[in-house]
């Protein structure tokens, strides 16, 4: 059998790695000229910055990729012991992500506290429940508005009120187990003394990992080769491209839905028209350069709040990252992000920063991704429709998780599913 996998972001360079292990042949493609997708570093400035997460979890199956591939030795963890902050009413406040942190904040009232503990007495997701209806419903309007909405959704620019739980929280929270309260399964977790993976970076930045990988498998991946088409043809496919054509048995997509649904268009229409119905949010992030000694990990920036970015990253303070910080722009915090130059960008981060921090700050330089992070907003009820021909896999975020252990772990998944099955 061989597996043609289209896509060297991390998705693909996982999937490439546990068929190698299992001794499939594979083979993969890359538009871009380097691997890695959204795992990606850049130095500017004598900075190290990150180009999408700005860290990982040290999951077992992270920590053995980094043994296999000698990665230890470049290995950083970070202290995520400090505090999380979301800019409310002008201020930084604590969000209570500890019951010691949940006593002393001031983000919430004394009511507002009181009311989080009612949570256990509250039912499961509702059929058609957003994911603001049912933060409301369980934890009471202060804590779902303030912190756990923004928590939640600012990864994806999306507002809670048009997410729907089957389709976007309510997934999160079966995978990780959670049929019932939130709080007692919380409870149950540090009564367990299970720690929580640490979070963790590579001296030259997350890239590092995404490309030991290439180099492990730099044989079977080719970059600066764009599939252009995916034709069905008798006991499998032929994959397209500028180079020329090659036969697989089966393949795996690991790009978003708008590129999957162009490269299937020849296999299945009715897939193709249902791929295209998923919404993605751009992010524009802008890394800044400023002496803030805050201590912390970062900031939420509620979508009510006053303010034009959606979000804060302190790498200086929680990894070390000398005088770094990563702002988050979407077009649910400035609906103008689209048409601002990278200076204006910066401009607007950098002004932003002070205001939120009290500190200036100099932008050292812009990244945007476009398409950027799955919606789940609404069209994601295009799920219900999504019926793949067989032969055809998909290994995307919008379909699974979308951090990157999620990534990892179901690349592994697919990976046994197409060997041991």
């Amino acid at each position: 059998m061989k597996i043609g996998v289209v896509g060297a972001g991390i998705s693909g360079l996982s999937l490439v790695h546990s068929l190698a292990d299992r001794d499939v042949d594979v083979v993969a493609f890359e538009a871009r000229q380097e691997p890695g997708g959204i795992m990606r570093s850049r130095h500017v400035d004598g900075h190290v910055l990150e180009l999408g997460p700005q860290r990982l979890r040290l999951t077992p199956k992270i920590e053995s990729m980094v043994d296999e591939l000698g990665l230890r030795e470049q290995l950083r963890t970070g202290d995520d012991s400090k505090p999380l902050y979301v800019y409310h009413d002008g201020e930084l406040s604590v969000v209570p992500l500890s019951v010691r942190e949940a006593v002393t904040t001031d983000l919430l009232s004394p009511l507002g506290k009181l009311r989080i503990l009612k949570e256990p007495l509250t039912g499961p997701a509702k059929p058609g429940e957003t994911v603001d209806e049912y933060l409301v419903r369980k934890f009471g309007r202060q804590a779902a508005r303030r912190y756990l909405g923004p928590l939640y959704s600012g990864l994806y620019g999306t507002d809670t009120r048009d997410m729907l739980m089957e389709y976007s929280l309510g997934r999160a929270l079966e995978n990780a187990g959670i049929d019932g309260s939130v709080l007692v399964w919380v409870g149950r977790k540090v009564l367990s003394g299970r720690e929580t993976p640490p979070i963790c970076t590579f001296e030259d930045g997350l890239g590092q990992l995404s490309q030991k990988l290439y180099d492990a498998h730099a044989d079977t991946i080719a970059l600066e080769t764009a599939v252009n088409d995916i034709r069905d043809v008798d006991d499998g496919f032929e994959l397209v491209t500028d180079a020329g054509v090659e036969r697989v048995d089966e393949v795996i997509l690991t790009t978003p839905a708008e590129t999957s649904a162009k490269l299937l268009a020849s296999v299945d229409s009715d897939l193709e028209a249902t791929l295209q119905r998923f919404n993605y949010n751009p992010i524009g992030m802008v890394f800044l350069e400023s002496a803030f000694d805050g201590d912390g990990i970062g900031t939420l920036v509620p979508s009510h709040a006053d303010s034009q970015i959606s979000g804060l990253t302190w790498n200086a303070s929680f990894l070390g990252r000398d005088r770094v910080f990563t702002c988050y722009i979407d077009p649910g915090s400035d609906p103008r992000m689209n048409e601002r130059s990278d200076d204006e960008l910066g401009t607007l981060a950098a002004t932003e920063f002070e205001r939120i921090t009290g500190s200036p700050a100099t932008p050292i330089d812009v990244h945007r991704w476009n398409p950027g992070m799955p919606a789940y907003d609404r069209s994601w009820t295009s799920m219900d429709d999504l019926e793949l021909p067989s032969g055809v896999h998909l290994c995307s975020n919008f379909v699974g998780r979308a951090g990157i252990p999620g990534r990892v772990r179901n690349a592994a998944r697919l990976a046994a599913e197409l060997t041991d099955g």
